[in-house]
């Protein structure tokens, strides 16, 4: 992401321009965006042209809007992002008021105005443009016939690649169309693995599956690299790390993130971070549960306390359409941010600096819910 203007002023009110240049931008973009701001991009219009006989055409035509932001919707997997509202300034094809929906592209820039930009909002400007918080794993989850490519951040997932191939089972005395599938399927990953994977960036490149596939693949990957003298693979081998998976499907990304050799392996990548934060909260709610606290009420009295060391929050939190709500886990974050660490989760919790117990208060379950 190119940050291109910044317009705040003391009031926190104001604009930014910014330029997404890959997908994972387009999630931070999501992440910026509510209702109720102004969104202003270039967008398509179909719109009606009347000839001089009278017969109605119509055409699409580019032509720049601002929109009051009424709806947001991601798709994760494509990374695209569609934003619905009412135009705010009328133009030649556009009625001051018309819906449209603006689907952001990438290398075209857009100005977003908000009334209050808040701490956690700039924050998210800053980590979107920080060229080192750029995907420094990759993760290749397989099984017999199915491949995941997947680069990860700091921020998210992004699938780079699906490859399926039909691998027909061995037959008794032949096994030759086995064999020939499962070479054209290792072709398909080997190039979606040099197409995908920047080895100037990533540190580390995960191959996991169930069984000894990983191990074939590997076999068959640096026997084509010898073979086509493919510098960047074998310049880049020591990267390449195996790993056991229960299937080859995306979901098993987590267990694999999770494997203790996996963990000291990437212990200087950005990814490792959140994972690291994640296992130390879940054993400290196992060994020493009056230093793990969850849910927003209890955890607002313990950065109360200043007895917050390690801060874990969900982004679909600041997406809360309720500002007050809203409000309240910014307020969490500015508490805690010059005290503690933080980090994500799918929800609110703490590690704390010393034990506080008898929290007997019930909580509350605003935090339960962003819809």
């Amino acid at each position: 992401m190119k940050l291109l203007h910044k317009d705040i002023e003391k009031d926190n009110a104001g604009q930014v321009t910014l330029m997404p240049e890959e997908a994972e931008d387009m999630w931070h973009t999501y992440n910026l965006l509510q209702v109720g701001d102004s969104l202003r991009a270039s967008t398509i219009r179909k719109v009606q042209t009347e000839s001089p006989t009278g017969s109605v055409g119509s055409s699409r035509v580019r032509t720049t809007l601002t929109l009051c932001v009424e709806t947001i919707d991601f798709d994760s997997q494509a990374c695209q992002l569609r934003v619905k509202g009412t135009n705010l300034e009328e133009n030649q094809y556009v009625k001051m008021g018309a819906y449209h929906t603006i689907e952001l592209e990438l290398n075209r820039k857009f100005t977003l105005a908000k009334k209050s930009w808040d701490s956690v909002v700039l924050d998210r400007i800053e980590q979107a443009c920080d060229a080192t918080q750029k995907a420094d794993v990759a993760a290749v989850v397989m099984q017999e016939g199915l491949a995941n490519l997947v680069l990860v951040t700091p921020a998210m997932t992004l699938l780079r690649a699906k490859v399926e191939v039909t691998i027909p089972r061995k037959r008794r005395g032949s096994c030759t169309q086995h064999e020939k599938a499962l070479e054209r399927f290792y072709e398909a990953v080997m190039q979606a693995i040099l197409r995908h994977i920047n080895f100037d960036v990533v540190k580390c490149i995960l191959v996991a599956s169930p069984g000894f596939v990983k191990d074939q693949f590997i076999t068959y990957l640096f026997k084509e690299a010898v073979r086509h003298d493919n510098k960047i693979l074998l310049e880049n081998r020591p990267k390449f790390m195996l790993v056991h998976s229960s299937s080859g499907h995306k979901y098993s990304l987590k267990e694999i993130l999770s494997d203790p050799t996996v963990t000291n392996r990437l212990s200087d990548t950005k990814a490792a971070g959140e994972v690291k934060a994640l296992e130390d909260f879940y054993k400290m709610l196992q060994h020493e549960p009056d230093r793990a606290f969850y849910g927003l009420a209890h955890v607002e009295k313990a950065a109360e306390a200043l007895a917050i060391d390690t801060l874990l929050i969900s982004d679909k939190l600041f997406r809360h359409q309720d500002v007050p709500t809203r409000s309240r886990y910014v307020r969490l974050v500015d508490n805690v941010r010059d005290n503690g660490e933080l980090t994500q989760l799918s929800g609110v919790a703490a590690i704390l600096r010393f034990p506080i117990a008898d929290l007997s208060e019930p909580e509350d379950d605003s935090s339960s819910d962003d819809d």
